[in-house]
This record gives C-alpha cells, structure tokens and sequence, in this order.
C-alpha cells in the first residue's frame, strides 16, 4: 500500500518537535511492512531566517527535502496571509499540496491514498486534492482542530464538508470522535484509534543517575510541567498551585511565548526558587525528565490525547491531569494518576496533595503504559486503509 502523508504538523531538522506526534503514528506503521509513505509537510512562505524572527523565522530555515528515519519527506512553501490566514489557509494550502502532489507522480511516485492529519485547514486542503486526483483520503483529528476551531463559523461549514466528503476520519479519543459527530460527520465513518507510546525509549530506569543529572534536592518531591510555553497549556496554574505546596519544586520542560509572563508569575508569587524552566527539551532526553521527577503535570484546557501523560506513566511516573477532552480515557485508573478536581492552581494542589497521601507504585504506573504500545493503533489504520482502497474498486486490497 502507497500513501501520501500530508500535514503542516510534521518535524525537520530545523524543528524536530513540531508534530512529533505524526512522525511517530506514521514510523510505527511503515515499520509493519505494510506500507510505503512519502510526507508531504508544508511550510508558510517567510523571507528570513534567524532566531529574532522565532517560528517564522524557523520555517524559513526549513530544508525543502530531507530524510527522516527512512522516510522521504518534501517542505513545500505556501502563503499564509496576514489577518486573513484563517480563511484562507485551506486554499493556499491545497494550491500547493497539489502542485507538489502532481510532482510527485510525474517522477513515478504515485500512491494509493491520502494520510491527512488535522483537520483545518489541512484536511479541507487535503480532501480538494484528493478530488482533484481522484484519490481517496482519511482525515486525522488531534485535538484543537475540533474542540476549538470549530467555534469560527468558515472553518466549521469547511470542517463538516470535508468530514463529509472524505472517505473516513480517526480521532485519538472518543471525546473528539463524540464532538466530529456533534458537529455533523456521519458517526459510522469516523473510528477512534488513540496514540500509543514507545515503551522502549520510555522506561522506568536510572531513576537517581536522572535525579543527580537533573540536580534534584534529595527529600524534596518535584513535579514536572512538560509543553509549549502557551496559555493553553496551563502552566501558570501549575506555578499557582506551589504557592500552596511549600515542600514541593517544579521543572518546567518547553519553550514558547509565555515564558516571560510565567517567570513573573513565580516573583509574584515568590515561588521562583522552586521553579527551573528548562527551555525546549529533545524528546529523547525528555526520559530523564519523567524518570526524575515525582509527578507529572497537566493542566491543559484543551487535549486530544495527551503523548506526554503515557510517556510520563511509561517512566513509572504517575500523572495530574486537567478533567477534560480525551484526558480521562489515559488516565482511567488509580495507577495511572489523579483527575484535577477543578482546572485552577487549587484544583492542580489538591490533585498533588492525592498523590503524595496514597504514593503510587512507580511499576504498576509502567504496567498500566504498557497496554498502550503501537501495535493496536497500527493494525486498525492498516485496516481502515484495507476497507477504504477495497470499496474504491482494490479487491486485492481486502485480504493483503
């Protein structure tokens, strides 16, 4: 089976967290044997590069093609148009997915079907292609892009079109999949298939060379905030809540435009000597952060399903969660963590203060990860994909 993949959430060498995410659905089902993908990961056109211009400044210093653990991966440039981006994304965006799509196929490499993900704009501009080739697509719902976009009327009508226009959509949790079809898609099209973890890179060894590494006071319990530096991420809660924590530290692992108000929150507060930021963490070295710690925090307004809380548990590390989107379906078990009673500095203490009176077992918090490998995620795209090329005229397909 040949597949396009297609997302702007995609990393390269310049930003090798951007949509890790994707990467690692789309590595763990190439290495079936399976399936053979090209990536398609454009790029907003941008004049300069250079730190002083951050994200923009990042795609511009994009290479136009690389190699990515085996996988060929093209950053075509298209334009996002100031105060008007929004609308117009889809367009340009498909404008130029089908440009480098036709390209593609020139030079002998076309596929079979379409692997959008996120649905605005890129699944609108994936399934204009997909129209324009006459080739199937199934679109890849993550999070923000149906639990917060939709709430602007223009990209709503060009989300429920696309839902219905394409042959199939995933979500990583049910809770997206209940709002998809809230919002209009047809509910027997849309299958949950959630994320999983790599339970090797992320192992619950070293715990004290981790401790010593991150220069953790022996005694002291320290929690770990790990994402972007953006309000939605919730760390400001996490900062407020150690103003009623006064034995606890905080490692705060992201980089991102709120670091600066975040800082002098914990002046405000006077917390800012239990607080390390500790900028933008590969996640390779991401480990040693789960390992170190005592808890992981997460006060996310907004989630899909959260990577960072099965990587956390994957370390042995037992998790504080906000209560909300497909947060509660990882965190379904007394193992596994604690659910915020509130999404405020309070309700983030009072899960805190749960973990520390009833200490979790750091091997049953890896036990519970370990349900959660590739592997189940894997064989139902392998599936879905099966089904759709079979009801498009493939037969062969439907027992490969």
């Amino acid at each position: 089976m040949k597949l396009l993949t297609f997302s702007t959430l995609y990393p390269s060498a310049v930003m090798p967290s951007h949509g890790i995410f994707v990467e690692t659905r789309l590595r763990h089902l190439v290495a079936s044997g399976q399936v053979q993908s090209r990536v398609v990961a454009p790029v907003p056109w941008f004049p300069f590069k250079g730190d002083r211009f951050g994200e923009y400044g990042k795609f511009a210093a994009t290479p136009a093609r690389e190699h990515r653990h085996g996988l060929e991966i093209t950053h075509p440039r298209f334009l996002r148009l100031p105060k008007v981006g929004m609308s117009s994304a889809p367009y340009t965006l498909a404008w130029t997915f089908l440009r480098e799509a036709r390209r593609l196929q020139r030079e002998g490499g076309d596929f079979d079907l379409i692997d959008a993900h996120y649905f605005y704009p890129d699944g609108v501009a994936a399934v204009m292609v997909a129209r324009a080739l006459n080739k199937p697509v199934v679109i890849t719902a993550r999070g923000t892009d149906i639990n917060l976009i939709p709430q602007y009327d223009f990209p709503r009508k060009l989300i429920l079109q696309a839902a219905q226009r394409a042959n199939a959509q995933i979500t990583v949790c049910a809770a997206l999949k209940d709002e998809l079809v809230a919002l209009g898609a047809d509910a027997s099209k849309v299958q949950v298939l959630r994320n999983g973890v790599d339970l090797t890179l992320f192992h619950p060894g070293g715990r004290e060379e981790a401790r010593q590494s991150l220069g953790l006071a022996a005694g002291r319990f320290t929690l770990a905030s790990v994402g972007h530096l953006i309000e939605r991420k919730g760390h400001e809660l996490v900062i407020g809540a150690l103003a009623e924590l006064p034995e606890v530290d905080l490692l705060i692992a992201g980089a991102g435009p709120e670091e600066g108000a975040l800082r002098r929150l914990a002046a405000t507060l006077g917390v800012q000597a239990r607080v390390r930021f500790l900028g933008a963490v590969p996640q390779a070295r991401l480990r040693e952060v789960y390992v170190g710690c005592d808890a992981l925090v997460l006060a996310s307004s907004r989630e899909g399903w959260a990577n960072v809380l099965l990587e956390a548990m994957a370390c042995g590390t037992p998790v504080a969660a906000s209560n909300v989107w497909g947060t509660p379906e990882v965190v379904a078990t007394h193992d596994a963590g604690e659910l915020m009673p509130a999404r405020t500095a309070t309700g983030v203490a009072e899960a805190v203060r749960r973990l520390r009176a009833a200490p979790r077992d750091r091997a049953a918090t890896r036990r519970y990860a370990e349900q959660f490998s590739w592997d189940a995620t894997t064989q139902g795209q392998l599936d879905l994909f099966h089904r759709v090329l079979a009801a498009r005229g493939k037969p062969e397909l439907r027992h490969a």
